[in-house]
């Protein structure tokens, strides 16, 4: 039995025969409409009827013929507007051509506007052409393309169907415009470095590997953006921030993606003090640029993202949520049986997520704490919190507190139990970074999940680096933040999906 879809596009394609029987190319090679739609509408409520002639050009999303008269929907990327289609003023052929337009088509159109009786703007057209002839029909008009699946693998019907799609991701570019509009007017100085690196540094991550033929070597997608950033730090630039997708060979899940989009950036004679004002400041400005108010709302929680944001130190964090002072535990057994026994005597809520904290057993103090911060500290911090001084073995690339040496001058940023930020003041002691690195991968041998020692690194180093702080952001879950989205599939135009099923 013949579906619909294939009877349709059996339909679609007589109309493409009829066309181009009658002499007229359906995929002619451009149009040059006179305005927008949006430019179109605005400028008639500012000229109204002395507004002269004008084009307009966009896909057709609903039709209503009325014997002699007929109305079109068209969209282009600014907006929407009403086109009429009079037998009069067109003649009987050209009228009748009318018959070969489906919606999904594009269509270019001449005339002038006027307001309907209704108020509506309209384009009393005197002439059309057809730009695009549609062989598929787009999902029905009043229910949109609902299936999931369907959504983030035919991301182009998603848009065309779904207004509230195409709100994110306009958002999502007023977000990053806004980003690097106020890093720009903080003097920092955008960059690019490479995707391809021979190793891959910077953060705990598995790398995705490739090969490259004619240097018949092994190349890693970059996990992070820091050890070519600070080697500009090195050569003189004293704030550098880079914009760029990194790729991460680990789980999909609604909030991580294998490459996302990931903000860097390091400022020379600054340290992490002074990396969690500009956060502050940076987050309320996007804010207030893109959705013009500092206080959002996240699953029917008020947030207010205006300076200052609340500091919380780790170590009070995990005694407050955990019941344990890891300062009490300097290694990883008794860290891990202190886990166990407060767990034993319920004095953390619920069990310990299997799938989180698998491998408990064999895990450093350094992923212990971690997976503390995110099982039960994580989803308390609702209002901006800075989570402060994590523990050496966490952060190898950051330096030392000042009066505690077993102890980082690191920040995590959290807003509604999502980190959205991760800074440092950086390590600038050569000698310190490479036996970090050493020890490192002495007591780690066997996980991939690892900071790489970059030689190359090591030695721009020992050339000298001013002190400085770094920062990351994850764009994809900032945007996510200020959406009101609770999946990362929502906010990237194309995620990775598994094998394709049927939708």
């Amino acid at each position: 039995m013949t579906s619909r879809l294939e009877r349709v596009t059996q339909q679609r394609l007589d109309s493409l025969h009829r066309i181009r029987a009658h002499g007229i190319n359906p995929y002619p090679h451009s149009y040059h409409p006179s305005h927008t739609i949006k430019e179109a509408i605005t400028l008639f409520a500012q000229q109204g009827e002395e507004l002269r002639a004008m084009s307009l050009a966009g896909r057709v999303m609903s039709e209503r013929p009325m014997g002699k008269i007929a109305f079109l929907d068209i969209r282009d990327g600014s907006g929407k507007i009403q086109l009429c289609f009079r037998r009069d003023l067109l003649g009987k052929e050209k009228y009748e051509f009318l018959r070969e337009v489906d919606i999904g088509d594009i269509v270019g159109a001449e005339g002038k506007l006027f307001r309907t009786k209704t108020g509506q703007t309209t384009l009393e057209v005197s002439n059309f052409t057809m730009l695009c002839k549609s062989l598929r029909p787009l999902p029905e008009k009043w229910h949109g393309l609902a299936n999931v699946e369907k959504r983030y693998r035919q991301r182009y019907l998603d848009l065309l169907s779904n207004a509230d799609t195409r709100t994110i991701f306009m958002l999502r570019s007023q977000i990053i415009t806004a980003l690097r509009g106020f890093l720009n007017s903080h003097g920092f100085m955008e960059v690019e470095t490479p995707v391809l690196q021979s190793m891959a540094g910077g953060a705990l991550a598995h790398p995705f590997i490739t090969h490259h033929h004619a240097l018949d070597k092994d190349l890693y997608l970059r996990i992070a953006l820091e050890l070519h950033l600070k080697r500009l730090i090195v050569g003189g630039f004293d704030r550098v921030y880079e914009i760029g997708r990194v790729f991460r060979n680990e789980g999909i899940s609604v909030q991580h993606n294998p490459e996302f989009t990931l903000l860097e950036c390091y400022q020379a004679y600054a340290d992490y003090n002074d990396i969690m004002n500009l956060v502050e400041e940076a987050v309320s400005h996007i804010a207030r640029e893109a959705l013009g108010d500092a206080k959002i709302t996240c699953d029917g929680k008020t947030i207010d993202l205006s300076p200052p944001w609340q500091r919380l130190y780790l170590r009070e964090a995990t005694k407050n949520y955990c019941g344990i002072d890891f300062e009490d535990y300097p290694d990883a057994n008794s860290l891990r049986e202190a886990i166990a026994q407060n767990l034993a005597a319920g004095g953390l809520e619920g069990n310990i997520p299997s799938r989180e904290w698998e491998g408990f057993d064999t895990m450093s103090r350094g992923k212990l704490i971690d997976k503390l911060i995110s099982t039960f500290i994580e989803p308390n911090l609702i209002q901006p919190t800075f989570l402060l001084d994590y523990p050496v073995e966490i952060s190898p690339l950051a330096k030392r507190k000042k009066d505690n040496d077993r102890l980082v001058e690191k920040f995590e940023a959290f807003i509604n139990g999502v980190e959205i930020a991760n800074a440092f003041t950086e390590l600038n002691d050569p000698l310190e970074q490479r036996d970090r690195f050493q020890q490192q991968l002495k007591e780690r041998v066997g996980d991939e999940e690892i900071e790489i020692a970059d030689e190359d690194f090591l030695q721009a180093l020992e050339y000298g680096m001013p002190p400085a702080a770094g920062l990351g952001i994850g764009i994809d879950r900032l945007v996510m933040l200020l959406t009101g989205q609770n999946s990362i599939r929502e906010v990237i135009f194309f995620p990775q999906l598994k094998t394709k099923s049927e939708f």
